[in-house]
């Protein structure tokens, strides 16, 4: 494919993939019209599950697979290495990177590094491969507290964003996955780049210190805003209740049910971790009691809690006295039913399935950027 010729209309809108994960976020912009030629991916097993994920979600959508192209740290990728396999026909005029570097020493119940931290120390990586790499647009995501601690919040906007403020019109804005219609309360800050001396951009404002962006983005509308208050939500009732009737004015994809239906019937749909100790005592957990430190039991009617997977965090089935499966914990984020892992590594599953972002939100974000290019690339 030509992307030098590229009628982003027409033709898919070449992107590179840094921490790459599970592919939950390609998926999303794959789905809304890019094209994903380079992913990195540091853990191995990682990478394993990635192929496995994403090459039987691509052919079963008829999208081109791009396995992980190296297991390499980004820290010791140069920017030529990077280029060089990711365009070996010469870099296109259009194109971008994506990336959601590691967050838990961002997350608020994390250890609170933040920037200092090894996996922290990512997200500056990150900003360095932009400055040295100059995509045309870059999409950043992470975790809300990446902005909520005011320290780590002045060193995102005076280190690292004000640094290509001179290259980039930036905005950025915090979604919640619920509002998009994934069963999940899962807040994520997204960040956007456009390189100034690419498009003249249709809207623009003054940056300053406390405030970086300098483009209005059109980020997509909640199809469920304020999802978590609209709503009349079901309280707890004791575990084993039957005939448990769903309040009418709650949408159905919202629920936590939407998500079991059939599920064990589903590949990875009967992989989950047993109940060893005191299985029975578990059975005296409510449902939808969530607000527990772990062994949250969901509730059928209600979302799920951020899913935080491989942290002491564990998630119970609504009324079957046993942990979610993988399946179960796919669905929870949004991800289709034809993406499906081999078998084992259970423990690497479920971790690499919490620390993804919601593929539906990825994809709504993705939609709105591919929209805002056209118009921008019109405008030019």
């Amino acid at each position: 494919m030509n992307y030098n010729t590229i009628n982003i209309k027409k033709e898919r809108i070449p992107i590179i993939s840094f921490f790459s994960g599970g592919g939950f976020m390609d998926m999303g912009f794959i789905s809304a019209g890019f094209d994903v030629v380079f992913a990195n991916e540091y853990d191995k097993v990682f990478a394993q599950l990635h192929d496995e994920g994403l090459f039987s979600w691509a052919k079963a959508h008829k999208e081109r697979f791009c396995p992980i192209s190296t297991t390499e740290s980004l820290t010791d990728l140069s920017p030529k290495a990077i280029i060089d396999m990711a365009f070996p026909n010469g870099v296109p005029n259009l194109w971008g990177i994506i990336g959601g570097p590691p967050c838990q020493d961002f997350t608020m119940n994390g250890n609170g590094k933040g920037f200092n931290g090894e996996r922290g120390k990512m997200t500056q990586v990150f900003y360095n491969r932009i400055r040295k790499m100059k995509p045309s647009f870059f999409v950043m995501e992470n975790v809300v507290g990446l902005l909520m601690r005011k320290e780590q919040k002045r060193i995102l906007d005076t280190l690292l964003l004000n640094s290509i403020c001179d290259d980039y019109y930036i905005d950025r804005q915090i979604l919640n996955a619920l509002y998009y219609g994934v069963p999940q309360y899962r807040k994520r800050v997204f960040i956007i780049g456009i390189r100034k001396d690419c498009f003249t951009p249709l809207v623009t404002r003054t940056p300053s210190i406390d405030n970086v962006t300098s483009i209005d983005f059109p980020w997509p509308k909640a199809k469920f805003p304020n999802a978590e208050k609209e709503y009349d939500w079901p309280s707890m009732i004791p575990y084993g209740t039957i005939n448990v009737i769903k309040p009418e004015s709650i949408p159905y994809e919202l629920c936590v049910q939407s998500c079991l239906d059939n599920a064990v019937n589903m590949p990875n749909g009967i992989e989950y971790f047993e109940l060893i100790k005191n299985s029975e005592k578990r059975k005296e957990i409510y449902e939808g009691d969530t607000k527990r430190r772990s062994f949250k039991r969901l509730h059928r009617y209600r979302y799920s809690p951020t899913t935080c997977f491989g942290n002491n965090e564990i998630f119970l089935h609504p009324y079957n006295n046993r942990r979610l499966s993988v399946r179960e914990a796919l669905r929870i984020q949004g991800v289709d039913d034809k993406y499906c892992f081999g078998p084992g590594r259970l423990s690497a599953k479920f971790k690499i399935i919490s620390n993804g972002v919601p593929t539906p939100l990825a994809k709504v974000v993705a939609n709105s950027l591919y929209d805002f290019l056209y118009d921008l690339q019109r405008n030019k």
